[in-house]
């Protein structure tokens, strides 16, 4: 499959699966003619890239852990261990989120000086 083949399949432009491929995400062999030539499971490998970067996965993540999803003989399970894995972290994220707003709430309701100190008076 050609990049513009593939692009077309999947959605996603031929700079992007440029980049895939310089990142050692995705692999082409190359034609005589210089072209790139994608094997088929390419096309979702791509689509399993989009939505792991949509649900939040860096591409470094998804790099990182390629091998051992897409090597498995039985992706489902190393797939689902990655999903409960970013939703812990999402979850300590977002605590650690709460109690930011917490300090930033109590120091608004104190007055804080960073809110009415020297810095802030304006003459």
């Amino acid at each position: 499959m050609r990049i513009g083949q593939l692009s077309a399949a999947t959605g996603v432009s031929r700079d992007t699966l440029r980049f895939y491929e310089d990142q050692g995400l995705i692999r082409a062999r190359r034609l005589e003619n210089g072209y790139r030539d994608y094997p088929d499971e390419v096309q979702a490998l791509v689509h399993y890239i989009k939505t792991a970067q949509k649900l939040g996965f860096t591409l470094a993540e998804v790099g990182n852990k390629l091998p051992a999803v897409w090597g498995a003989p039985e992706p489902g399970p190393a797939i689902a261990q990655l999903l409960a894995e970013k939703l812990h972290e999402i979850d300590e994220r977002i605590e650690g989120l709460r109690g930011l707003r917490d300090q930033l709430a109590v120091r608004v309701a104190l007055e804080c000086p960073l809110l009415n100190g020297p810095a802030a008076k304006r003459d």
